[in-house]
């Protein structure tokens, strides 16, 4: 996504601080989760933290393309974002299950992995366009 980035301003920064800073508690709820052998409080608290992270991930979509009009390809490309829209709501759903069950909400966040695992090809499929346009 950054690769199709032309323009930044010290909002798409903090946004990015913002974003890293929750990526940054991973190894920490990851290590409390396995060591509690998935119970319901650390579970709970892996997908808050995942779900921080797509929070972060939505704030910095927006603060890339709505301000900046040399942005709007990536704009074009990232579109309505649902897979980012639709994380957000199921590490949410994950959280809940969480605490009726810890597998239930690792099950989620699984799945959420497993959709980010298929390739999303809109903004490589963009930024090839423009290079081949900026050529000739």
């Amino acid at each position: 996504m950054l690769h199709a980035v032309k323009e930044v301003s010290g909002g798409v920064l903090w946004a990015n601080l913002h974003l890293l800073f929750w990526l940054s508690l991973i190894p920490f709820v990851t290590a409390w989760m396995g060591e509690n052998h998935f119970e319901s409080g650390p579970t709970a608290a892996y997908g808050f933290v995942l779900f921080m992270c797509s929070v972060a991930y939505l704030i910095l979509v927006q603060v890339l393309t709505a301000n900046h009009p040399k942005n709007a390809a990536l704009a074009e490309a990232i579109g309505k974002d649902r897979k980012g829209k639709l994380s957000c709501v199921l590490y949410l759903c994950g959280v809940a299950l969480s605490w009726f069950g810890a597998w239930l909400g690792f099950l989620v966040y699984a799945a959420v992995a497993i959709v980010w695992l298929i390739p999303d090809r809109r903004i490589e499929d963009k930024v090839a366009q423009e290079e081949q346009s900026e050529r000739g």
